[in-house]
């Protein structure tokens, strides 16, 4: 997907209070003898989406795990899906309908291998003047979308209303940014909710000379309309994964990424600063919006972390048969529990987040 888009030190007292609190332990120590490579490759570029793949190395959690893991950004010039099919990297970060099943049925032998975002993070976001409250209000409206894969569920909810895409509103190839939005001239436009609605948010109203508040806006949530689909989800080669020892590498990376999005859920302001350590271009208020989203979207897990919810699954595969994004129902390999479900057998710590509950992020004109 298109994505734009000082660690402080612990004490030790610091680290058995959150153990105690049912937060990701600090790590063990690193795993003695040679560690096992592991290139990751993301789905965008360094930014708080990723943060979890942070900082399970920076805090130690694959080096405890015999991990010696490659964190490979991406970008515009950088397809995970080919990445992964190619070997050049043994795991991939990318959306389960886009980036793992349409390859896969295009020949790579992908798999979802864990489900780290449990919802969407799509929203449908515009100004309250525009009077657009419900999918049902499209209807004559201009409507931006990112397209490329990126409009199934705006498609599928629109269909739901009984309004059809490019007939009974007008679909406009919407920009990376938030200006014609912000320009008027479009109604209605397409954001996640960890990036660009943030955006908006960073922005100035010219008509106070403040920045825009949540109050100003109007926002419709595809979780909330019954046509979300599953997004950042972990993915490997079946090929890579055909070898017991890369079934077990994967299980042992699987298990330290979850503990460092735990240690993420629980330790908010550490992670910001660990993703700017590693080379975000983006602000800190931004960083910190788009983490506390992005934990948003992961907890609760109520199976626990980075296992695939099979409704969720299946909404997404049929609402991606309809919309062209895949031809036929996947077969049964393309997606598999066991690996994720392994990894989460002897984390200390809770894995589910059952009681998380996000922060209050204050955001700063242009996200600094």
């Amino acid at each position: 997907m298109k994505r734009l888009h000082k660690v402080f030190a612990i004490s030790a007292a610091a680290a058995t209070l959150l153990a105690a609190c049912g937060g990701a332990k600090p790590a063990a120590p690193a795993a003695t003898g040679p560690k096992t490579k592991v290139k990751l490759v993301l789905q965008w570029v360094v930014q708080s989406q990723f943060a979890g793949y942070f900082a399970a190395k920076d805090k130690g959690f694959y080096a405890a795990e015999g991990l010696d893991v490659e964190i490979i950004p991406g970008g515009p010039d950088v397809s995970n899906s080919q990445y992964v099919a190619s070997g050049q990297a043994d795991i991939g970060v990318g959306w389960t309908p886009g980036k793992i099943l349409a390859p896969r049925e295009q020949g790579a032998k992908l798999v979802n291998i864990a489900q780290i975002f449990q919802r969407s993070g799509t929203l449908m976001i515009s100004f309250k003047d525009k009077n657009v409250t419900k999918v049902a209000d499209f209807a004559d409206k201009n409507i931006g979308s990112w397209l490329g894969g990126n409009e199934p569920e705006l498609f599928a909810a629109m269909i739901k209303d009984g309004i059809e895409p490019d007939k009974g509103a007008k679909i406009i190839q919407q920009g990376f940014d938030m200006n014609q939005m912000l320009k008027g001239e479009i109604d209605v436009a397409q954001a996640m909710i960890y990036n660009e609605y943030a955006q908006v948010l960073e922005s100035k109203n010219p008509a106070t000379g403040q920045l825009y508040k949540p109050e100003e806006l109007n926002v419709i949530n595809f979780n909330d309309v019954g046509t979300a689909m599953l997004q950042d989800a972990v993915l490997a080669k079946e090929e890579w994964l055909a070898d017991a020892k890369n079934q077990e590498t994967a299980v042992k990376f699987l298990r330290a990424t979850y503990k460092g999005w735990m240690f993420c859920r629980d330790n908010l302001d550490e992670c910001v600063q660990i993703v700017l350590k590693n080379g975000s271009a983006l602000g800190e208020s931004h960083m910190k919006w788009q983490l506390n989203e992005i934990n948003a979207l992961i907890w609760p897990s109520p199976n626990g972390v980075g296992v695939l919810d099979e409704a969720a699954y299946k909404q997404t595969v049929e609402i991606a048969k309809t919309y062209g994004v895949l031809k036929a129902e996947p077969d049964a390999a393309a997606m598999r529990t066991d690996l994720a479900k392994k990894a989460l057998e002897g984390i200390d710590g809770d894995t589910k987040g059952t009681n998380f509950k996000k922060a209050t992020v204050e955001l700063k004109e242009g996200g600094k």
